[in-house]
Formats: C-alpha cells, structure tokens, sequence
C-alpha cells in the first residue's frame, strides 16, 4: 500500500522531470522574460500556474474525465486551442516588435498572464493528462479530490520555481535581448513555435 508520504515524493520526482522537459510553457516564459522583463514573465508563469490548478480542480470534481471520454469535448476544445495558438503565433510572424515594452506596464502585465493562462487552458492535452496521470499517485484511502487539487498545486509550485530559474538566467544578457533585431527574432521564433504546436493540436488525430 502507498503512503501520502511516498505518492507526494514519487509525484514531485515525476512532475519535476516534466516541468523542466521543453516545450510551449518554457518557450512562452522565455520570450517574454527577454523582451517583456521578469515581471511579465513571472505574471504569464502565474497564468500557465494557475491554469494547471484549474485543470487540476476539474478533473478532481469529474469534469476532466468528460473531456477524455467525450469525443465531441475534446475536439471541440482542441480546435478553439489550435486556433487560439495559431493566432497569437501568426501575430508574432506578421507584426514582430522592434522595441521593448511598447505596451504601458498595466496592459502589458494583463496581456501576458492572459496569454500564459489560456495557452494552458486551451489545451486540452493538458486535461487529457491530468486525468491519466494524476490518479496514479492517488493513495489507497486518501480523499481522492482533495489530493488531486494538492498534486495539481504541487505541479503548479514546481512550474513557478522552473519559471523563475528560466527568468534570473535571461537577466545576465538581458540588455542584449532587448536589441530590435533580437526582439524582432524572438518574436518569430516563438511566433513560429506557437504556430507549429497550433497545427500539431489541431492536425492530432489520436488521444494520449
């Protein structure tokens, strides 16, 4: 039988190791770090955060597993995620920024949690995954919702603590990330990566 003590050790080992595994979240905190600053990129981190603590609350109350059981939900959410991706990459590829925070600092800082919160609550793969992978690490006799919502604010606690090692390493370089043609490039880089896992959403034809 397995203890709290063992599922929470064997659970923050395992989201670790996703956490620091590549992908959009890392690639969407690091661009805004470079050309936004710490703060907006600490803000779109807490979006990706709490993104995964609703998703988390979801599946504890059941509405997670509808998503990967219905067929029709999940496509559904799927297609508004791909769009949504492919949209804000397209705006990054046709209308890169030349300059640093031309936005005032209000709108910029709601912008990129926005932008962190629904590029994780768009994706139905991370639903999809929550409800497989959680349960797992669920004890025998622990209140099953309660511990969910805990394995997701642990996930969520460790993006935080990733995000933040990924913004202090942009700060040593930081003015040089700032210059036009490297702002400029950023912006298509990611522009091209959201865009690429856009088309990969929507283009999926099979559920993990």
């Amino acid at each position: 039988m397995q203890s709290v003590a063992a599922a929470l050790v064997a659970f923050t080992a395992a989201a670790s190791l996703l956490t620091v595994t590549p992908g959009l979240d890392t690639a969407l905190v690091l661009r805004t770090a470079a050309t936004d600053g710490p703060r907006p990129a600490a803000l779109a981190g807490l979006g990706i955060a709490g993104g995964c603590l609703v998703w988390a609350t979801l599946v504890a109350v059941g509405l997670g597993a509808l998503l990967a059981a219905s067929e029709l939900a999940y496509r559904i959410l799927r297609f508004a995620g791909a769009a949504y991706l492919i949209w804000i990459g397209y705006r990054m590829l046709r209308h890169p920024r030349h300059s640093f925070q031309i936005e005032p600092a209000a709108a910029q800082a709601r912008a990129a949690f926005a932008r962190g919160a629904l590029t994780n609550l768009l994706n139905p793969k991370v639903g999809v995954f929550y409800v497989s992978f959680l349960p797992q690490f669920v004890p025998h006799g622990a209140p099953v919702a309660v511990f969910i919502v805990l394995l997701g604010l642990i996930h969520a606690v460790l993006g935080l603590i990733w995000f933040a090692c990924l913004i202090l390493a942009t700060r040593p370089i930081a003015g040089l990330l700032r210059k036009p043609a490297l702002v400029c490039g950023l912006d298509r880089i990611t522009g091209a990566l959201f865009v690429a896992f856009g088309l990969g959403l929507a283009l999926e034809s099979r559920r993990t």
